[in-house]
């Protein structure tokens, strides 16, 4: 018996540099279009890593999360965001709350933390005038392409994320953690394996190491698959990064990465991170109406910068397990 490819069931179109794409003809209901092709829509991302689907006309909050549930195996509630959103229902969020005029490199949606998304969803309700695409990378591609020394000490050591939560930049303790009850917060650190220290000031700092690389849970196949250069200082613009260091202090930056072992990461391997990252980058600029789906193992993804209104829907979803994951670092509650 032959078998059918996900190309075949919906005319995926596949061109360099581009996502894998395909146009639907929801006729008015995208939530029913979603549910007759959901097997062949999860089919083309096991496959593909990401699928941007145009013609779903998705206008709305309602569609949108109707979009999102048929699709998904269950959505998730967002916890240690690195940056405020909007809560429009139960697991449909705005995009992060950041500077339309800096991009949000190439990372893994909640890569720092035991429980992340196995699949991410973007809808298009209003499109920028400029730029705003969300990229994707391939996370085993960009793996091969980094120095295998580089790779072997991140595989050894992992990569440390340190944070200092304030009311002012990123998000703050309460929408974090979704309470700022100091207990509540405590408990959930330690179930997280995430070291904790409150400050004179009543503000929190926290550190938490997690492996750089990892396996994918039905491939198996190796995958770069963290934060290290989103969160690291030196990918912030250098007036930016100079204000919140004369603001915070080099130890109170609101996020920042390291190797696993605690030595300061270099912006020479910064720099070479989001070099990789942009060689293997795919890109397509939104369309009010579209829908993207993102294997957040399989592939990392970006926000480019833009002008003018720009609203885009998220959903994460499809719960995965780090230990799941084969993780070259023991992480364990506390």
């Amino acid at each position: 018996m032959s078998s059918i490819s996900p190309e075949s069931v919906l005319d995926v179109e596949l061109q360099p540099g581009r996502p894998p794409m395909l146009r639907a003809d929801a006729g008015g209901d995208a939530p029913g279009w979603a549910a007759g092709h959901r097997d062949a829509l999860r089919a083309v991302v096991a496959e593909h890593g990401a699928v941007l689907v145009r013609g779903l006309g998705l206008r709305d909050v309602a569609a949108s999360g109707a979009v999102f549930g048929r699709l998904s195996t269950g959505l998730m509630a967002e916890r240690e965001a690195f940056a405020p959103r909007q809560t429009y229902a139960d697991g449909v969020y705005s995009s992060a709350q950041w500077p339309p005029n800096q991009p949000m490199c190439m990372h893994h949606e909640l890569s720092y933390t035991l429980e992340f998304p196995g699949m991410m969803m973007f809808a298009c309700l209003t499109a920028p005038a400029q730029g705003g695409a969300t990229g994707v990378a391939d996370a085993a591609t960009v793996l091969d392409a980094l120095p295998a020394e580089l790779t072997d000490r991140f595989e050894r050591e992992g990569w440390l994320l340190t944070r200092s939560y304030n009311d002012e930049i990123g998000s703050s303790v309460a929408e974090a953690f979704g309470t700022d009850d100091r207990t509540a917060v405590e408990n959930y650190c330690r179930a997280n394996a995430i070291d904790f220290e409150w400050q004179p000031d009543g503000s929190l700092r926290t550190r938490q190491r997690r492996s750089a690389v990892v396996r994918h849970p039905v491939t198996g196949r190796r995958c770069w698959f963290n934060q290290i250069a989103f969160l690291n200082e030196w990918t912030l613009a250098p007036e930016v990064r100079e204000y919140l260091v004369e603001v915070y202090g080099a130890d109170g930056l609101p996020f920042n990465t390291r190797f696993g072992g605690g030595d300061p990461i270099g912006e020479d391997v910064v720099q070479l991170l989001n070099e990789v990252y942009e060689a293997k980058t795919a890109r397509e600029p939104w369309q009010a109406g579209d829908l993207m789906l993102v294997d957040n193992i399989r592939c990392a993804h970006s926000r480019e910068p833009f002008e003018g209104p720009r609203e885009v829907l998220v959903a994460m979803a499809d719960k995965v397990h780090l230990s799941d994951c084969s993780p070259t670092i023991e992480v364990a509650a506390r």
